[in-house]
C-alpha cells in the first residue's frame, strides 16, 4: 500500500533537514530520503563539517597559532599523520549524525535510506541498497540533493595520488608536496590547510586572480601571506594534463611549464547531483552544471508543488544560506507568512587565515557610484592580537560619506568568521559609524578592531566635515 506525505524531502543536507523540521513544526507529515548510508549530506560527510574539522585539527596539532611567538618551526606534534587527522574527524561526524537523527526522531520526521526518483509530479520511488523499491506520494516535494565534485575526463583520478575534494579527506598518507588545481573557495581552503602542515603547496588557476567576489584589499593581504609562507601561486595558466613520472604526479600547464608533486587535488568546481532523480518525469531540467532554476523568493521550481534549495540551485552555496532557503521554501509551500532571505548574509572562507565578508565591497561601491570612506584596523594593533602573537590580519569597514551608514565589513585573519557577525548585525539594522565609536567593547579582544577601524574611518570622514569635534578615543589611534 502506497504511503502519502505532505512533504517529501530528497536529501538530508542543511537545506533538507531544516525544511523537514520546519514542516514537522507545522504538523505536516514529512519523509526524508537520503541516498547515503548516514544522514547529513555533503555538508556533514564531505564538505562543510569535515573540512572545518580538518582545519581545526591541523591548527592544533601543528601549533600554527603559537608560531607568532615561538617561530615558524614550532610544532605541538612533530610527526602528524593522516590517522591523527581522521581521529578527530570521525568523532565529529559521529556526533553530527547523532544530533540529526535525534532531531528527526523528536519531530516525528520519517527517514529512509535509498535513491529517490520522481515518477510523476506527485509520486517518487525509492530504491534501497538491497534493490527493493517502494513508492510514496506527496503533496509537496523539496529537492536538496546537493553537489558532487566536477571530474573532467582529462584528469586521471585514482583516489590515491590524484583526488577530488571528497577523496582528499580519506588519504592514507600525507604527501610531502601537493598541487591544487583550482583557486576557488574549496581549493584555497585545502591549499592553506595542508600548507599549515609544512607541506609544499602549489596552486594552479586559469584566472589571473583568486576569489574575485572578495574585496580586493583583503585578497592582496591574503595573497601576500600565502606567498610569504611559501605557497606557490601559478595564476593565469591552465592545467592541461596530469600524468605519473618517476613516482610523482606531473601537471602540464598551458604555458609550457610542468609542476611535480606527490599528490594532486583537483578542486575546480562542483556540479549538481541532479542527474538521476527523474527530473524528466516532472517536466524539470538542470543546466550544464546540474543546477535547478527556482523563484529567488520562494525557491519554487517551474513545477508549482516542487521546490529546490541548497547547493543544487547555485550561488551562494553556503550551508548557512541553504538552511534558510529550506525553511523559506517550506513556509511558502504551506502558505505560512515568512520573511524573504535577508539581503545581507556573511560569507565565510575557512582558509588559513580565515576570510569573512558582509555587505558591499569597494569595487561594488565604485561601480554603483556610492560615495564612501573606509576605516582599517590591523589585528596587531589590538592588545589581544599581540597576546595571541598575530603578525597579520585586518578588519575593514566601509561607510557612506553623507549618512555615515555602514555599507560593508571585510575581515581577513584569525577568527574572521566569528567577528563578522558584529558588523552583520549593525549593517542589517541600518547602523552608523557612531555605534562603533560610542559603544564599549570587551578588552582585550579582537573585536576591539571594530572601534579602531571606526576611529580610522572617522578620521578620514572628518576631512569631509571639519566642523565636527574629534572623539576622545581618536588619541588612541593617532598615538
Amino acid at each position: 500500500m502506497q504511503t502519502a506525505f505532505d512533504l517529501i524531502v530528497i536529501g538530508s543536507g542543511p537545506a533538507g533537514r531544516r525544511a523537514a523540521i520546519q514542516a514537522a513544526k507545522l504538523d505536516k507529515k514529512v519523509l526524508v530520503v537520503e541516498k547515503s548510508r548516514r544522514v547529513g549530506g555533503v555538508s556533514v560527510h564531505t564538505g562543510t563539517i569535515p573540512s572545518k574539522t580538518l582545519r581545526e585539527t591541523v591548527l592544533n596539532l601543528s601549533g600554527w597559532r603559537e608560531r607568532g611567538f615561538y617561530g615558524r618551526t614550532y610544532k605541538v606534534k612533530s610527526d602528524i599523520t593522516a590517522d591523527d587527522l581522521r581521529h578527530r574527524l570521525s568523532k565529529t561526524l559521529d556526533h553530527e549524525v547523532d544530533v540529526l537523527e535525534h532531531q528527526f526522531t523528536r519531530n516525528n520526521v520519517t527517514l529512509i535510506s535509498g535513491h529517490a526518483r520522481f515518477v510523476s509530479p506527485n509520486e517518487i520511488e525509492v530504491t534501497a541498497s538491497d534493490g527493493s523499491v517502494r513508492r510514496f506520494s506527496f503533496e509537496r516535494a523539496l529537492i536538496s540533493v546537493g553537489t558532487k565534485p566536477y571530474r573532467p575526463d582529462y584528469i586521471p583520478f585514482n583516489g590515491e595520488t590524484v583526488l577530488d575534494s571528497d577523496e582528499i579527506l580519506h588519504v592514507a598518507e600525507l604527501p610531502r608536496s601537493l598541487t591544487v588545481i583550482g583557486a576557488g573557495v574549496i581549493g584555497i581552503e585545502y591549499a592553506t590547510i595542508f600548507s599549515a602542515l609544512d607541506i609544499s603547496v602549489t596552486v594552479i588557476e586559469p584566472r589571473t586572480s583568486i576569489l574575485s567576489f572578495i574585496d580586493d584589499e583583503l585578497i592582496d593581504e591574503f595573497t601576500y601571506e600565502l606567498r610569504d609562507r611559501g605557497i606557490r601561486m601559478l595564476l593565469g595558466c591552465k592545467a592541461q594534463n596530469v600524468h605519473a613520472c618517476d613516482g610523482y604526479c606531473v601537471v602540464d600547464l598551458s604555458d609550457g611549464r610542468k609542476v611535480k608533486s606527490d599528490m594532486v587535488l583537483y578542486a575546480a568546481g562542483r556540479i549538481g547531483a541532479s542527474g538521476d532523480i527523474g527530473l524528466d518525469k516532472v517536466g524539470l531540467s538542470a543546466d550544464s552544471r546540474g543546477r535547478l532554476k527556482v523563484d529567488p523568493v520562494s525557491y519554487e521550481t517551474e513545477v508549482p508543488n516542487i521546490y529546490a534549495a541548497g547547493d543544487i540551485i547555485g550561488f551562494p552555496s553556503l550551508a548557512s544560506t541553504s538552511m534558510s532557503q529550506g525553511r523559506i521554501a517550506v513556509c511558502h509551500a504551506f502558505d505560512v507568512p515568512n520573511p524573504a532571505q535577508p539581503e545581507h548574509f556573511p560569507y565565510g572562507i575557512y582558509a588559513v587565515p580565515e576570510i569573512s565578508t558582509v555587505g558591499l565591497s569597494e569595487r561594488e561601491l565604485k561601480e554603483q557610484g556610492i560615495p564612501y570612506e573606509c576605516g582599517i584596523a590591523r589585528f596587531r594593533e589590538t592588545s589581544r592580537g599581540h597576546i595571541m602573537g598575530l603578525q597579520r590580519g585586518m578588519l575593514k569597514m566601509l561607510f557612506h560619506i553623507e549618512t555615515r551608514q555602514l555599507l560593508g565589513v571585510h575581515i581577513v585573519g584569525e577568527g574572521a568568521t566569528e567577528l563578522i557577525h558584529i558588523g552583520q548585525a549593525v549593517l542589517v539594522l541600518g547602523g552608523e559609524l557612531s555605534y562603533f565609536i560610542d559603544n564599549v567593547f570587551n578588552y582585550p579582544t579582537l573585536a576591539e578592531a571594530y572601534k579602531i577601524a571606526a576611529l580610522d574611518a572617522w578620521n578620514r570622514l572628518s576631512l569631509h566635515d571639519q566642523s565636527e569635534a574629534a572623539p576622545a578615543d581618536l588619541a588612541v589611534v593617532n598615538g
